[in-house]
């Protein structure tokens, strides 16, 4: 048996890594345009594809449906200027638009509040929604603020349906670009079958918005910012698919369609905080991520985030997304995908696991300080606590 050179050896090692370096570039580059195709396909049949229609097959159209429409804007006078109507101040704009709606015959309630932030904080301090911050200061919590908020405008539905006027469905409006089409796609999620239908939002695209809100069809937050957003699973293949009915756990994202029953039956459907005991272990959940753990309907009907469906909070992020050609390109698919990937495969699960088993040991630890505490939206809980100040809110 002859002998190899050393020098042949190392020749043999270099041309086998090379052999295989250029195996794998041949896999990557065969991954990637599989990616890119599959992706182009699902966005492209799908944009296309007219909504799809209700198992029921008698299902009533949407120009037969009854919708409580319902709006919150806080210093939003340019957004209201440029995309929804014209005119100068906030006030004013909402003054104009009560009068067309007077002369349409559309029964409205508008209602506008020279409330400040102080105000609010001083509220809060008399009503007991505060916590004590690490550095043992009283903070008024932003939360149970915003909770109120938004029951405030559900009093006109709650009311006249026990005045016998009836509404089949609930549209929550942020403030946020859209249009008539959006809001009319969005209702058709799913084929109008859901507990809820959310369109994704945007400020400064690529990155979407409201992560507070959004968990994934296992509960999880977000693994990204950009597109794909969620960690392997039914929520990201669906995603992937962009079909209109992205399973997810709870979502809200610029603007939500509900069924109304649940406000005015007798479950008595709101919104709300977590408890000021459990806030006060550093934990926070969204208002409009706990309206999900608290509907019976999210279960059996099932909540969707509707990607053909991007609303921007300012008139470039929603041209942005609203391109002529697909709304993800090549790049972002292979840069999204990607990074994915490597998220996963490297600090994804240790990460969501040390982030989560933190959120739940505290949890685990409030529920023992007293007979009775529980909460069904451990999901929406995130270690952070959020307050009100003069001029806005902060985290702590």
């Amino acid at each position: 048996m002859g002998i190899i050179p050393s020098a042949r050896r190392l020749q043999l090692r270099r041309l086998t890594r090379h052999r295989i370096s250029r195996i794998l570039l041949l896999v990557f580059a065969l991954v990637s345009f599989f990616d890119v195709l599959q992706v182009h396909h699902g966005i492209r049949s799908n944009e296309e594809r007219e909504p799809k229609q209700g198992s029921s097959g008698n299902r009533r159209s949407r120009q037969q449906e009854r919708i409580y429409i319902t709006g919150l804007h806080y210093n939003d006078g340019e957004l209201l200027r440029n995309h929804w109507m014209t005119s100068c101040s906030s006030s004013e704009m909402l003054r104009w638009l009560d009068q067309v709606l007077e002369e349409r015959g559309v029964a409205r309630h508008i209602e506008v509040s020279d409330e400040s932030h102080q105000d609010v904080i001083d509220q809060g301090f008399a009503e007991g929604e505060w916590v004590e911050t690490s550095a043992r200061e009283k903070a008024v919590r932003r939360i149970p603020h915003l909770a109120r908020l938004r029951n405030k405008t559900l009093q006109d539905l709650i009311e006249l349906n026990k005045n016998g006027v009836k509404f089949d469905k609930v549209l929550f409006l942020n403030d946020v670009v859209f249009t008539t089409e959006d809001v009319m796609t969005l209702m058709e999620t799913n084929g109008g079958e859901y507990a809820a239908a959310c369109s994704l939002d945007f400020d400064a695209p690529p990155i979407y918005y409201d992560t507070f809100a959004l968990r994934d069809s296992a509960g999880r937050p977000d693994q990204m910012l950009w597109w794909p957003y969620f960690r392997p699973g039914p929520s990201r293949d669906a995603l992937m698919k962009n079909i209109d009915a992205v399973p997810v756990t709870s979502c809200w994202n610029g603007i939500v369609v509900m069924p109304a029953e649940p406000f005015v039956s007798s479950t008595q459907l709101r919104f709300r905080a977590i408890p000021n005991s459990l806030a006060a272990h550093h934990l926070e959940g969204s208002e409009c991520c706990l309206i999900h753990a608290d509907n019976p309907l999210s279960k059996s009907l099932g909540v969707y985030l509707n990607p053909r469906v991007r609303v921007g909070y300012n008139k470039k992020a929603y041209d942005v997304t609203h391109p002529k050609g697909s709304w993800i390109s090549t790049w972002a698919i292979l840069r999204g995908l990607w990074v994915n990937r490597i998220k996963t495969w490297t600090t994804g699960l240790f990460w969501d696991d040390m982030v989560q088993n933190r959120v739940i040991s505290k949890v685990k630890k409030w529920e023992k300080e007293a007979m009775g505490n529980s909460e069904p939206g451990v999901f929406c809980l995130i270690n952070e606590m959020h307050v009100l100040v003069w001029n806005g809110w902060a985290h702590i």
